[in-house]
């Protein structure tokens, strides 16, 4: 797809992903729209006076007609965990809608963020629901890019940010057995880099493509790495079998400003590995220069741009957290 004249639209672009993505798509020369529910909460993003804001909801059919008429590229970036008592099946409808109107105003691709996951294996609800929605989008007839990623590290990412409040409050703690599984986290510019270029991308047909950084590492790995970056003695990890998803969501909870509707999902995810199956996602979308970054770099990086492991301002993430 040339990336002349290209007119793409975010939806939730007042999350962290999305909120980062709109300025590297308007560094890129492109026409950028952004779809909120509550547009007052863009008032003071620096680029809003870059983009049209349309008025919409996923829920909302004839708000996505409205918002998608003229759009080129449709990037799905919202996710209802911790805002929903039933957020797998309001995300299938979300995705439903969105596919009849892009199919209704004529968009030609449609890009996705999913979540990396095994084949095979039961999965949680939340890398289910990641799945479905993939499904969904794949199956709409239009040209759909789906990413699939594990852990985003840096600054606002929920999994990211979680993890970071544990290590600085607890230097020791018990865990669940998903703590030995493997990771494969990749940093937010990275990310960005991938979703950046899946809107010109020449892609063979629509499908799935994995991401995610050089190095693969055990949960606990990436707590250890952690603290190493940030001055912070090794943490004594304990490995609990029998620590349910119920009891640790719980137990973060009270550790960790992070809502127990959020926590669960996340931590039912960790249950099973997240490395990547399949390689050839810099054949298409082509590598980043200078190469993905490291993981011990990336959470170097997160931690010059805050929040601090008290703001208690992404605590608030939901229907787009990543």
């Amino acid at each position: 797809m040339s990336a002349d004249e290209l007119r793409c639209l975010v939806t939730g672009a007042t999350g962290y992903i999305g909120g980062r993505l709109t300025p590297v798509l308007l560094e890129r020369g492109h026409d950028v729209r952004v779809l909120a529910r509550n547009p007052d909460k863009l008032a003071d993003i620096e680029w809003r006076d870059r983009v049209k804001v349309e008025r919409g909801d996923l829920g909302d059919p004839e708000s996505l007609i409205a918002a998608f008429d003229g759009v080129d590229v449709v990037y799905y970036l919202v996710h209802s965990m911790g805002t929903s008592s039933d957020f797998v099946e309001d995300e299938a409808r979300s995705a439903r809608n969105v596919v009849a109107a892009a199919q209704k105003t004529g968009v030609k691709r449609l890009v996705y963020l999913g979540g990396l996951h095994p084949s095979g294996k039961n999965l949680s609800p939340h890398l289910r629901s990641r799945v479905a929605v993939g499904e969904i989008l794949l199956a709409s007839g239009i040209e759909t890019v789906v990413l699939q990623a594990g852990i985003v590290v840096g600054s606002g990412s929920a999994s990211f940010e979680m993890m970071r409040h544990l290590i600085h409050r607890l230097p020791a703690m018990t865990t669940p057995k998903w703590v030995h599984n493997k990771i494969q986290p990749i940093a937010i510019d990275d990310v960005l880099h991938y979703l950046a270029e899946a809107a010109t991308a020449d892609i063979p047909a629509s499908r799935t493509w994995d991401i995610g950084g050089p190095d693969v590492l055990e949960y606990g790995d990436m707590m250890q790495g952690y603290a190493a970056v940030a001055g912070l003695r090794r943490r004594i990890i304990i490995a609990i079998p029998f620590l349910t998803p119920t009891i640790a969501s719980l137990w973060i909870g009270l550790v960790t400003p992070m809502p127990p509707g959020l926590a669960r999902p996340l931590i039912e995810s960790l249950e099973v590995d997240a490395v990547m199956g399949e390689h050839d996602i810099d054949a298409v979308i082509g590598p980043k220069p200078g190469g993905l970054t490291g993981y011990r770099d990336a959470v170097a990086n997160a931690l010059k741009h805050g929040p601090l492991p008290n703001d208690p301002r992404w605590a608030h993430v939901g229907r787009e957290a990543s």
